[in-house]
């Protein structure tokens, strides 16, 4: 075997891996959803959990993004982007609500 289809076939496991992570935290909360026999604090605690996990498998597994030197930059970047969406979507929410009080 050559090195280039060994790394072919690591790279291929890693995305597979990520694809069953990522498929086990989609179904789990559908599942527990369908199901219905927890209370509905305990379901949304879960969802909202395997949402935020899912998150890191996404970066993980298919943005390859990780704790490294060489990456930082990039997560940095993703952060940044994240933070001025969640300021941009809070301050609208903030205004719409004032306004619907004002009426």
């Amino acid at each position: 075997m050559t090195p280039q289809s060994e790394d072919h076939k690591a790279e291929v496991r890693h995305y597979l891996v990520g694809f069953a992570l990522a498929l086990t935290l989609t179904l789990l909360p559908f599942a527990l959803v369908a199901w219905g026999g927890l209370a509905r604090m305990q379901v949304l605690t879960i969802v909202a959990i395997c949402a935020l996990v899912q998150i890191v498998v996404h970066f993980r597994y298919f943005l390859h993004i990780d704790f490294s030197r060489q990456k930082s930059e990039d997560l940095h970047l993703i952060l940044f982007s994240a933070l001025v969406l969640a300021i941009m979507a809070c301050g609208t929410l903030w205004i719409v609500f004032n306004l619907a009080g004002r009426m």
